[in-house]
């Protein structure tokens, strides 16, 4: 996070079982849970950024012909 930026508070509500691990991973790591969540959702976030850059990268791709493709591997033995 920049340092100009200010954090904002949110409720969040966790599943007791999940929170429970949270806390103790909170303590264990001596991090903040706060900071811990963070870090989760800046993951899960990265992962969707590059999960769409991978769909831009192929929608220039053909698409194939499911019934022509099994053919295809039926007639070459793969079936």
């Amino acid at each position: 996070m920049k340092p100009q930026e200010k954090t904002k508070r949110v409720t969040v509500y966790f599943d007791p079982v999940i929170l429970r691990a949270i806390k103790l991973k909170s303590f264990e790591t001596e991090r903040p849970l706060s900071e811990l969540v963070c870090e989760a959702v800046r993951l899960s976030l990265a992962e969707d950024a590059e999960d769409l850059l991978a769909f831009e990268k192929r929608a220039r791709e053909p698409d194939l012909d499911f019934e022509k493709v099994v053919k295809e591997m039926k007639k070459d033995g793969l079936l």
